[in-house]
């Protein structure tokens, strides 16, 4: 088989702060996230995609939260650690698509940096990282502003 295809869910409940953590860019924001590392949500919900493809669990069993290490961890490492695990049984990231689902903050005016910084991390091409944004209409936690989720999907190529 010449390709895997994994998929990442994450959800962080909003808390204390002034900032969110989404894709490795600091977003000004009324609050934070309640989180053991940084609290990024895109980047967690895509190594969860990346692990998934490769049949290695979760995120948190890599990085787990009862691991003081990961106290307010930068999750770009997570991400860099993830990509290693890739490159080592001969795969490559082809592309990744990531959705944040929130109110606010609004998405949008980061989105182009967020791409960025995953492709950068990846080693990949700007143009095969997709990162949007939904709400979800006022529905449910992420609605009622409690919280902010990501949801990402990822394909993996033999080198």
């Amino acid at each position: 088989m010449n390709i895997r295809i994994g998929q990442g869910f994450d959800v962080h409940a909003f808390g204390e702060g002034d900032h969110v953590m989404l894709g490795g860019v600091r977003v000004p924001h009324e609050r934070g996230v309640v989180a053991h590392s940084d609290g990024d949500v895109v980047i967690h919900a895509l190594c969860d995609a990346m692990l998934g493809a490769l049949a290695l669990g979760d995120i948190g069993r890599h990085f787990p939260p009862s691991d003081p290490r990961w106290r307010g961890a930068d999750s770009m490492t997570f991400l860099r650690h993830c990509n290693a695990l890739v490159a080592a049984r001969g795969w490559r990231v082809g592309n990744a698509d990531v959705t944040v689902v929130c109110e606010r903050p609004k998405v949008g005016p980061h989105a182009e940096a967020m791409r960025a910084r995953l492709a950068e991390a990846l080693g990949i091409d700007i143009e095969a990282v997709s990162v949007k944004a939904t709400t979800s209409e006022k529905l449910g936690f992420t609605g009622r502003g409690e919280g902010i989720a990501a949801l990402a999907v990822c394909l993996l190529e033999r080198q």
